[in-house]
């Protein structure tokens, strides 16, 4: 089989995919005799379906500069002390350090967001303690493991008493350990489930992520998953505010001039941007990167690798430049320069991943037959499938409004990472009907800012130039799906596919091969995750999580059986939609269409996508 699909780059012969997908189909049991016998059986359908999320929130924490851990920690870094000394030598400009410091001045007494937290650690129980002690080890796995190097990051002194510094993210997972530590007759059924959950606190970004603490089952129908799925995200982030009640009153948060908030939000805050432009991407990594505590073994390779995430995605912003001149979006060489630091990490969506219980167990048999090549076969068809469907959830289920002034219109700043997910033609497209719809236009000729921002102000004024309104900001910001290359398609049902294109990625300035494939809907592999299904993540923050991530899941549960039904009745074949990076720009712009607020969209009237057509 496998000699069969190995031919020329993005083709797979149709008559190889045939009898792979009789074969499958034979494994699956696919009943063909009758219509309603053939929907029985296909995965996803009947109650075949299992479903869970991820939820990303943002946190806050409200104080002076003099109680909050933010500010105390920029106060007493090394590089605000150097930067002060190099102002007053005039190695610095002066406006560095006044940037910075109304930056302080502004927050006192306000919301710092992403900060973390201080507390005494005499406040945690025993068992609190020792699942720290725990999660500061090397290698947690290891019972003799010595500390991680940088464990004293996280404690230290004050007043000849032991305190703890921990991002927010922790901070819930030790109010949950401190209480179904108590020793104070808490029921037995209450602390084994307690600490059950502890594993589902696992943060790897900025803010705090929580993910199911059971998957739920879809009916004998399509319907009905998404009220389950809701009602169980409902359960966590009501456990979740309770834990933040928890932590304020018994680790005596409010008496040190702390109040913690956990919330739904999706783009980054605008303070956080604020304060990326005046420090550097390492000083801004140290105070913003998660450290990895929970939910790894070596945390602190783990928190190594999401520096390197941060490093190429800000790489990849100001790689994204030189693709915008090679489009002919940026006609000179005036520019605004993306920071050097990027913030994207810091954007909070929620994923929906969706499992088949037939496809789970028969990988799970290995005399059944099914091997990971064919899932990767058919689970790649039906994600180019899926792909088509997006523009039906994006800004309809969820969003993330956001508000463009006119002197931010800089394609540079705005098309954030699209250059990497679309062709350029599509680009150039997209870029001239967002001016239009902005109104970019001062007597019929159109205008981008010039770059000042007195200047530009001054002109938006004048000209009443009002920007724009985007119904998700969050999908334009953030690097949300990476573009195959010519050599090496991301979704041709090769087992090897993902491998190669990272490789590409990562020779083309883009990408990192360490990194996991960024894609709107990504491939759950059993040998991976213990299942077999896909991840969706492309959700914002949704205004009502009944009605909208329940519609959602309804719908999106729907969709992925419609495409197992044109897979598995072979009206749909790899072929009808080429792995080409043209194909797959063309039939994604459409998404992002949809979520920059742009009514039109183009396709080629001779596409080869037939699926499309």
């Amino acid at each position: 089989m496998m000699a069969a699909l190995r031919t020329k780059s993005g083709e797979t012969p149709d008559r190889s995919s045939r009898i792979t997908l009789d074969q499958i189909s034979d494994i699956l049991g696919i009943d063909t005799a009758s219509p309603d016998r053939f929907i029985r059986s296909l995965p996803f359908c009947c109650g075949d379906a299992t479903a869970g999320t991820e939820n990303e929130f943002q946190t806050v924490v409200e104080g002076t500069r003099m109680d909050v851990d933010l500010a105390r920690t920029i106060e007493a870094s090394n590089y605000y002390k150097n930067l002060l000394k190099q102002a007053k030598a005039g190695d610095t400009p002066e406006k560095r350090v006044t940037a910075l410091e109304k930056f302080l001045n502004d927050k006192d007494g306000m919301a710092w967001e992403n900060s973390w937290v201080r507390l005494p650690r005499q406040m945690l129980n025993r068992f609190a303690n020792e699942v720290f002690n725990k999660d500061l080890k090397a290698d947690k796995s290891i019972p003799n493991s010595p500390y991680r190097e940088d464990a004293g990051q996280f404690v230290f002194d004050r007043g000849g008493e032991p305190w703890v510094r921990i991002p927010v993210s922790y901070l819930l997972k030790l109010a949950l350990a401190d209480a179904v530590g108590d020793e104070g007759g808490l029921p037995v059924h209450v602390r084994v489930c307690g600490e059950k959950l502890l594993g589902h606190f696992s943060n790897d970004n900025s803010s705090p992520e929580l993910f199911s603490f059971h998957p739920v089952k879809s009916d004998a129908t399509t319907a009905g998953i998404g009220d389950k799925l809701a009602a169980e995200s409902l359960t966590r982030f009501l456990l979740t505010q309770a834990l933040v009640a928890y932590a304020g009153e018994k680790f005596q948060l409010r008496e040190n001039g702390q109040t913690v908030k956990v919330f739904f939000s999706a783009t980054p805050p605008s303070d956080t941007k604020r304060l990326n432009d005046v420090i550097s991407d390492a000083f801004y990594r140290e105070l913003f990167m998660s450290p990895c505590l929970s939910g790894w073994d070596r945390g602190e390779e783990k928190k190594a690798y999401m520096s390197i995430c941060h490093k190429v995605l800000s790489r990849s912003q100001l790689n994204a430049v030189t693709k915008l001149k090679e489009a002919g979006i940026i006609n000179s060489n005036l520019v605004v320069l993306p920071n050097t630091s990027n913030v994207s990490l810091a954007n909070n969506g929620t994923h929906v991943s969706m499992g088949s219980l037939k496809l789970t167990g028969l990988m799970a048999n290995e005399a059944s037959g099914l091997t990971p090549a064919d899932e990767k076969f058919t689970g790649d068809l039906a994600i180019k499938i899926w792909e088509h469907f997006l523009p039906l959830f994006a800004t309809t289920y969820s969003a993330a409004p956001h508000r463009l002034e006119f002197e931010d219109f800089h394609p540079e700043r705005v098309l954030g990472f699209l250059p990497h997910e679309l062709v350029a033609t599509h680009l150039r497209m997209i870029w001239r009907r967002w001016k239009k719809k902005a109104k970019l236009k001062i007597m019929g000729q159109a205008l981008t800012p010039f770059g000042p921002v007195w200047l530009d102000r001054l002109i938006a004024s004048a000209f009443c130039l009002k920007g724009d309104f985007i119904p998700d900001g969050r999908l334009i910001d953030y690097f949300t799906s990476v573009m195959s290359t010519f050599e090496s398609p991301a979704l041709d049902g090769r087992p090897d596919s993902e491998d190669r294109l990272k490789k590409d990625l990562t020779e083309l300035g883009v990408f990192d091969e360490r990194m996991p494939l960024y894609q709107l809907v990504r491939l759950r592999k059993f040998h991976q995750m213990g299942y077999s299904g896909f991840e969706h993540r492309y959700f914002s923050v949704f205004e009502n999580i009944t009605r909208d991530m329940g519609g959602a899941a309804d719908l999106q549960l729907l969709i992925t059986a419609l495409a197992q039904k044109y897979i598995f009745s072979k009206t749909v074949d790899h072929g009808m939609i080429p792995d080409t990076p043209a194909i797959e720009s063309e039939r994604r712009q459409v998404f992002f269409c949809t979520a920059i607020g742009i009514p039109t969209f183009y396709v080629s009237s001779r596409t080869r996508n037939r699926f499309l057509m």
